[in-house]
């Protein structure tokens, strides 16, 4: 089986594979049904670990400025994104994410870029950087585990909200499987009551923000939230404040994966320590929510498409076969296709209206079959569901499907 060593030929792969699936197709809610009006935002990063060799990479973003694609230009040492500059997303005084609306002009729109990299950038490649919704709770997380690392919180400490008592461990398992909001908001506070985020007034000093682009992934950010542990748009965050990008979150993910990060100078300490590290993957790997790049928590619904043919932790399944994860319930029966799965995918998603992420780590019991990061971050929330249990439209879980078999194919 061939082995790929550049860089070049998984980014066409990625173009093509996204091409197939004929985004521009999909259905819109909010124009009855019609195909969008715009070539949807989709943000898509890869890297491959082949048994042998260096990691290959590629990094592809659509847009309706870029409906046949374009390739981020990335270095061979992994370092940041120069070809794009990315911009913020935003809101109205009414929280909608104006930028997806029906006939949204968005020359009428001001835009602020999202790092100080821009006069890195050529004029003219700029990229709205899609609301990363729930997939900022792995920020969160590692947020989290750097307070445990420095002895500031203990994984067994007690918080509440709201009447309901549990540890730091039960809430981050609850805020990543379940990608359960309460969790999050208690998190977050822990943030703020460890300093790790200061808030005097309207002004801020973030050490998350700072501790990641002290990693090179100057994309990612949490910002505005609140010391009462306010992190949604009503709160004066969410979108337009917390900002992934598919690039900086598989590089994220390469550094808890415990890879080498070029990127870093030799002898950079690690971000977490390997107990936490673990912790971050046992959660990941026990996601719930397969329901994205990979489908099997979907088994069984009308029209089902197969994503990344991922195993469903058992921790989820009923003695019917249905998925109940916390308070989200799937009712088709998924026996019989996570008997199938053969890939473990630890991952976090992210779902709203306008808005739909996946980004995790694949890996086979087959020696033959490498692991791989997978990053994708778009605009096609739950108003482009495909059916009243789905996030989003089943394109996104074919893509998921044929980049899998794809790598399947090309490396070893």
């Amino acid at each position: 089986m061939a082995q790929l060593s550049d860089n070049p030929a998984l980014a066409q792969a990625l173009l093509t594979l996204v091409r197939a699936r004929q985004f521009e197709l999909t259905p819109d809610s909010m124009c009855q049904g019609q195909p969008v009006r715009n070539f949807p935002s989709l943000d898509l990063a890869v890297v491959v670990f082949p048994s042998a060799g260096a990691p290959v990479f590629a990094n592809v973003l659509f847009s309706r400025d870029f409906p046949e694609g374009h390739i981020a230009q990335i270095s061979p040492k992994a370092e940041q994104v120069s070809n794009i500059v990315y911009l913020k997303d935003q809101t109205n005084a009414r929280y909608e994410s104006i930028a997806w609306l029906p006939g949204s002009d968005w020359r009428q729109l001001h835009w602020e870029t999202l790092t100080d990299t821009v006069q890195h950038s050529p004029p003219g490649n700029s990229f709205v950087a899609p609301y990363p919704a729930s997939l900022l709770k792995l920020m969160v997380l590692v947020g989290v585990a750097r307070l445990v690392d420095l002895g500031k919180v203990d994984w067994r400490s007690e918080r509440t909200l709201a009447g309901t008592k549990k540890s730091v461990a039960e809430w981050a398992d609850s805020m990543i499987v379940a990608s359960n909001n309460d969790a999050t908001t208690v998190l977050v506070r822990l943030l703020h009551e460890e300093k790790l985020i200061v808030r005097s007034g309207p002004a801020e000093t973030n050490h998350l923000n700072q501790l990641f682009a002290q990693y090179g992934l100057h994309t990612l950010q949490l910002g505005n939230t609140q010391p009462d542990g306010g992190w949604r748009s009503a709160d004066g965050a969410g979108v337009g404040h917390h900002h992934m990008t598919a690039w900086d979150s598989v590089r994220l993910l390469w550094l808890l994966a415990d890879e080498e990060a070029p990127w870093l100078p030799a002898g950079t300490p690690a971000l977490v320590s390997n107990e936490s590290r673990q912790r971050i993957w046992e959660w990941l790997g026990d996601q719930g929510l397969h329901t994205v790049l990979s489908s099997t928590s979907l088994a069984g619904v009308p029209g089902w498409t197969s994503g990344i043919p991922a195993t469903l932790s058992p921790r989820w399944i009923q003695d019917d076969g249905s998925v109940q994860v916390e308070a989200i319930r799937f009712p088709a029966d998924v026996r019989s296709i996570n008997q199938t799965a053969t890939r473990h995918f630890a991952h976090k998603t992210g779902n709203t209206e306008n808005y739909c992420s996946d980004a995790g780590l694949v890996t086979t019991t087959r020696a033959d079959q490498p692991r791989y990061i997978i990053a994708l971050l778009s605009n096609l929330g739950s108003r482009y569901q495909a059916g009243p249990d789905c996030s989003t439209t089943w394109r996104i879980p074919a893509l998921g499907y044929s980049i899998d078999r794809w790598i399947a194919s090309h490396f070893n």
